[in-house]
Formats: structure tokens, sequence, C-alpha cells
């Protein structure tokens, strides 16, 4: 785990890049986007299926971390804490806020390092994805691969990390969008007209 596997990434990559199938429809630039909010507010099934709409290539942050290092997420966290993890996880801001016209879904915590908030408030539009604690734990409630999540109260914690983050997800979005309990397809048809009509900073 130890070493990143390019070959691994590779495939991972290009499985994504066969399943864009664009909708006819584009955005006015070539900045990516890039996803932030809690875990359960839908970045990985609303950021697959923009990146199909906009004919752009989709990346999941840690589904990156997990064919690199060859794990799970939940087994990095439990081999190399928090901390560990959230090192590979600043490289990997790093690297992928640097490429052009991607959709990019991050992880709940990508927005905790200043460094990470810096990375994706000036390389590309960073929508948050924004869901009421209730909603986010109505979604993730059944799920046992969040490792932040394995505690005797999921729902406090839920509304603990949502405060301290939901300020730092403010702090670094260009646009913010409430998904309540609509169908992702809804949420990707709104979303799209506000990315076509974001005016760029120089």
């Amino acid at each position: 785990m130890g070493k990143w596997s390019s070959t691994t990434v590779t495939q991972t990559r290009a499985r994504e890049r066969n399943g864009v199938e664009s909708a006819g429809l584009s955005l006015p630039y070539d900045r990516s986007v890039f996803l932030v909010g809690m875990m359960g507010a839908g970045k990985t099934t609303v950021g697959r299926q923009l990146a199909r709409a906009v004919g752009r290539e989709f990346v999941d942050l840690d589904h990156e971390i997990e064919a690199r290092c060859g794990v799970k997420v939940s087994l990095i966290f439990e081999i190399e804490g928090e901390a560990g993890f959230r090192r590979r996880e600043s490289q990997l801001i790093d690297e992928y806020t640097r490429h052009r016209n991607i959709v990019l879904a991050t992880g709940g915590g990508a927005v905790i390092r200043p460094e990470n908030r810096r990375c994706l408030r000036e390389r590309g539009v960073v929508v948050y994805l924004r869901a009421s604690a209730g909603e986010l734990y109505r979604r993730v409630a059944r799920e046992h691969s969040r490792p932040l999540l394995q505690t005797d109260d999921p729902r406090a914690r839920i509304v603990s990390l949502l405060a301290a983050r939901g300020p730092l997800y403010d702090e670094v979005a260009h646009i913010t969008f409430e998904t309540g309990a609509v169908p992702a397809s809804h949420t990707v048809r709104a979303l799209i007209p506000l990315l076509q009509c974001h005016k760029l900073s120089p």
C-alpha cells in the first residue's frame, strides 16, 4: 500500500472515460468542476451523471486513492489513521485540480486542509452539494464502509461533522446547490445551467 499503482489507475480512468456519453451539452470553459460536500451528499452519483451530460471525464477521488493503494479507504484509515489518509488525499487533490475538463468528486473531508481548499477554489469551479443532517443520515444509515461513522451514534456524528465542515464548504464553493430528496438526474438538470452561466474569475 506504500506506493501508488499507476497501472490500476489507468484502467480505472479508462473505464470512466468509456462510460461518458455526451448529452449534447457543454460548458463554456475548460476549467474543471469540483464537487464538495458531506458523505451522502451525492457527489459520486451526481458527478458521474454530470460528466456524462457535458461530455467530460469523471474522477472520484476516493476511488482513485483506493486504486493506487490497492485497498479500501476504510483499511487505509485502519492502518495509517485519518492523518495518513489525508496526506494521500492532499497529494491527489493537488494532482487532479491541475487537470482541465474533468468533473471531480471529492471526499467529504477534502476541505479540511487549507491547501486543499486553495487548490480547489483557485483551479476550478467548486460546487457544494448541500443537504441537511437528517437527509444525509437517511442516505448513509445502512452503509458500513464509512470509517468516520463507526460510532455508537452515527446521526450525532453527522451533525457534528456538518457543523465543523459546513463553513469550509461555504468558503470554498463558487456554487451552492441544495440537493434535498430529489433524484440525482433532477439535480444534474438544474445544475448544468448554473454552471453554464457561472462567470469565471480572472
